[in-house]
């Protein structure tokens, strides 16, 4: 009887070794599939901006698109189209909210590194994370309703649509992606240099900001391009904050169009599908698409150039 049992048992062993080991035959190939996945997605982008882009492009040269100021695609009797109106209001939009996001919250990085207790960090640093978890529409009334009027009574001829309030606010809203991976990145330094430092003579502001920011410049550069690849692409807080003013200017106390709120604004069925304004969408997409591949390709190479292992 006991032969049998353990007969038995060895029979159920071996089937259970059997599924097992075809599970674990399957287990690369389901991992290649999700990893594909991003890859196949990624490319079905860029098939349909290419193919869409070239539909706009067989009516549209690219000197008028890249080089003459003037956007006017619902124009009926002479319709314009160009990217530099839209291109300056993103990069306009984009640089002011650097200019916030990055002072403040690399100071944060180097309070939450270099200065707070592990008690304060642990406290700290998910509260400043709880600002990425804000809808961006939030941020964008908040732009127009509170920002703006706040502005106004500084500056007075601000345009109730500007480009400076929603850069502001973009800035606001990015500090948590440079100063949690700066923090990041400080802090994966190791403690002995923070150490020879000290042991040297040099003063706790010394030691953060001419040997542990220098050390872990590579992810605080990282954080820096991510923010800003961030803010080129917000959408909700220029679409309604911004307005929908399509010229080039740089006065950020006038009303501004970004690449995003343009494409929000033809695909919300001011123009007519199958119209040239129709596919500028996609050309102007395209360019957004370059744009931020660039950015993070840059991104990449500055990784790599400053990179310290220890």
């Amino acid at each position: 009887m006991s032969n049998s049992i353990n007969i038995r048992n060895m029979i159920e062993g071996s089937r259970k070794k059997s599924k097992l080991a075809m599970f674990e035959k399957t287990i690369p190939y389901l991992l290649f599939f999700a990893a594909f996945l991003s890859v196949l997605t990624t490319i079905g982008i860029m098939v349909t901006l290419t193919v869409e882009s070239i539909l706009f492009f067989r009516n549209v040269s690219f000197r008028e698109f890249f080089l003459q100021p003037e956007l006017k695609p619902l124009n009926p009797s002479d319709p314009k189209f160009s990217i530099l109106p839209l291109l300056g209001g993103t990069l306009l939009s984009s640089i002011i909210a650097m200019m916030v996001a990055i002072p403040i919250g690399l100071t944060t990085a180097v309070y939450l590194s270099e200065y707070a207790t592990e008690r304060v960090r642990r406290i700290l640093k998910p509260l400043v994370e709880v600002l990425a978890g804000i809808p961006t529409i939030v941020y964008g009334f908040f732009a127009f309703t509170f920002v703006t009027p706040v502005l106004r009574e500084l500056i007075p001829a601000l345009d109730r649509t500007n480009i400076l309030s929603p850069g502001i606010v973009m800035g606001i809203m990015i500090i948590p992606i440079v100063a949690s991976l700066s923090e990041d990145a400080m802090s994966s330094v190791p403690n002995s240099i923070r150490e020879g430092a000290m042991a040297l003579g040099a003063t706790k502001f010394e030691v953060a900001f001419r040997v542990v920011i220098p050390a872990a410049i590579s992810g605080i550069i990282a954080s820096f391009v991510l923010g800003i690849s961030r803010a080129i692409g917000e959408t909700m807080i220029v679409t309604i904050a911004s307005g929908s003013n399509k010229n080039l200017t740089f006065d950020v106390t006038q009303s501004m169009q970004t690449m995003t709120a343009y494409i929000v604004e033809v695909t919300s069925g001011d123009a007519a599908s199958g119209t040239t304004a129709y596919y500028s969408l996609y050309a102007v997409a395209m360019t957004l698409f370059v744009f931020t591949l660039l950015m993070n390709l840059f991104a990449r190479y500055m990784t790599k150039k400053f990179r310290e292992v220890y």
